[in-house]
């Protein structure tokens, strides 16, 4: 049933894809918030409740839903497994900020590639040279890919595979969401926010996504240049601060070939690369980044995406079958 859950899911969204302001991304805000509002008064036990709460409490719900569908039937079972996973998986969720930033580059227009780089980070980039620009959305369309889709993916299959449905899917989703929403409202908005739970949510979110952020620079490896996958994995995943990050961006630019990492420019993802005492900033190997390099990632990430669509499948048809 994942298989099939995961197939539609992707494909209905290729279809029919959410718009970019959508009424999912504003509900998880507005519960976000309103969980943050009335369940934490700012104390370290209160940022525990806050989390379990904002994540627990959608996960608990689509299992429960799921068990009462497919109590009467396994079909309306796979029909709340792709309704959840068309809400929280899928590649269009971000797919729009990348595309625009592909066609403004192939027309030249490299400001319009930075306010739009700019928009979707919630950071100046006003001021990026044209290799950092494409080195910048390199990186966050990596992550995005993976935390829109292959995590979701990968926990999803696992909860599934416990006769959970798609709590796993929610779960990963709320996760990822609370801790960003949390940063984001502490930096950007200079909202009063629980240093605790700012932290609790992105430590947390750590956690969960440590196998998935491993499985996927897997993935990378095999459906990319494996040789200097691995390499990078083991040379220069330490030159991001976040272990998950550094693992999945330095398999990727091994699987394409492409110089990632280094120092960040100021005001652009200061707390995604390590500033050395020397001054200097270490890279992967591999070429700098060209615009040829967005279509390879576009490719690394499918072939990534077939690769697990069909490990799934057989491991459904064994499970059949045995």
């Amino acid at each position: 049933m994942s298989f099939f859950a995961v197939f539609f899911a992707l494909l209905i969204e290729q279809i029919k894809p959410l718009p970019r302001d959508n009424w999912v991304h504003d509900t998880l805000i507005s519960w976000v918030g309103w969980t943050g509002r009335n369940f934490d008064a700012g104390r370290e036990r209160h940022a525990i409740v806050v989390w379990c709460i904002t994540v627990l409490t959608p996960a608990l719900a689509a299992t429960a839903l799921y068990l009462v569908a497919v109590h009467y039937s396994l079909l309306a079972g796979l029909a709340v497994n792709v309704a959840v996973l068309y809400l929280t998986l899928g590649f269009r969720q971000f797919s729009h900020y990348f595309t625009d930033i592909r066609d403004a580059l192939e027309r030249g227009d490299e400001d319009q590639a930075r306010r739009l780089l700019g928009q979707w980070r919630h950071l100046d980039a006003s001021e990026l040279p044209r290799t950092e620009l494409l080195r910048h959305v390199l990186e966050h369309s990596l992550l995005a890919a993976h935390r829109h889709v292959f995590g979701v993916f990968f926990c999803f299959v696992v909860f599934s595979a416990l006769g959970l449905g798609p709590s796993g899917a929610v779960a990963y989703r709320m996760a990822e969401f609370a801790g960003r929403y949390w940063a984001f409202k502490s930096r950007t908005l200079d909202a009063p926010a629980n240093e605790r739970l700012m932290h609790l949510s992105q430590r947390l979110f750590e956690l969960i996504d440590h196998l998935p952020a491993r499985l996927t620079a897997f993935g990378f490896a095999v459906v990319g240049n494996f040789e200097e996958a691995v390499n990078g994995w083991r040379n220069d995943a330490g030159l991001w601060r976040h272990d998950n990050e550094g693992i999945l961006l330095a398999a990727a630019a091994g699987a394409i070939g492409v110089q990632l990492g280094g120092q960040a420019a100021p005001g652009v993802t200061p707390d995604r690369s390590k500033t050395f005492d020397s001054g200097s900033a270490a890279q992967t190997a591999g070429v700098p980044p060209q615009a040829g390099h967005l279509q390879s990632v576009v490719g690394l990430v499918w072939r990534s995406v077939v690769l697990w669509l069909l490990l799934t499948a057989l491991l459904s048809l064994a499970k059949l079958l045995g």
